[in-house]
C-alpha cells in the first residue's frame, strides 16, 4: 500500500475521534450543570425540606441513608459468607417522624420500653429519626409499628 493511500484513512479515524471527544465533553458538561442546578435548588432549601426530600429519597429508590455503615458490619465478620443470603429474622424499628399526637407516641415509647422514663422517652422522641428498639423478630417489631403509627407516627422496619 502506498504512503498516500493511508494519510486520508488516518485523517479519517483522527476526525472521527475529534468528533467522539466533542460529543463526550458537551455530554459531561451537561452532566455537570444539572448537578450544579441541584445542589443551588438545594442550598436555596430549608433544613426541614431538606428532611423530607431525603426521606423522599429514600422511599423513592428504596434505600437508606445509613446504608454504608450497614454494609460495613457484614465484612467486619470475616468473610463467612458462602455465597448464600441468610433470611433476615431480626430487625430494627426505626421511628422516622412523630406526626401530631407527641404525647401519646412518647406513651406508646414508654410501653414499648419501659425502663426509660418520662424524660428519657421525651428525648428519644424528639431525637426522630432514631432507632426505637434493634434485634427485634418480626412479629414484635410489626407490633411495635402498628402501635406507633396507631397514634400518628412515622416507623420504619428495616
Amino acid at each position: 500500500m502506498s504512503p498516500s493511500a493511508k494519510e486520508p484513512k488516518e485523517e479519517a479515524v483522527a476526525e472521527k475521534v475529534g468528533e467522539t471527544k466533542e460529543k463526550t465533553t458537551k455530554k459531561s458538561s451537561a452532566k455537570k450543570d444539572n448537578v450544579e442546578k441541584v445542589i443551588e435548588m438545594i442550598e436555596k432549601m430549608t433544613f426541614l425540606e431538606v428532611a423530607d426530600l431525603v426521606s423522599a429519597m429514600e422511599d423513592r429508590f428504596n434505600v437508606s441513608a445509613a446504608a454504608p455503615a450497614m454494609m460495613a458490619a457484614p465484612m467486619a465478620g470475616g468473610g463467612e459468607g458462602g455465597g448464600e443470603a441468610e433470611a433476615k429474622t431480626e430487625f430494627d424499628v426505626h421511628l422516622t417522624a412523630v406526626g401530631d399526637k407527641k404525647i401519646q407516641v412518647i406513651k406508646v415509647v414508654r410501653a414499648i420500653l419501659p425502663q426509660l422514663g418520662l424524660k428519657e422517652a421525651k428525648d428519644l422522641v424528639d431525637k426522630a429519626p432514631t432507632v426505637i428498639k434493634e434485634g427485634v423478630p418480626t412479629e414484635e417489631a410489626n407490633d411495635i409499628k402498628a402501635k406507633l403509627e396507631e397514634v400518628g407516627a412515622q416507623v420504619d422496619v428495616k
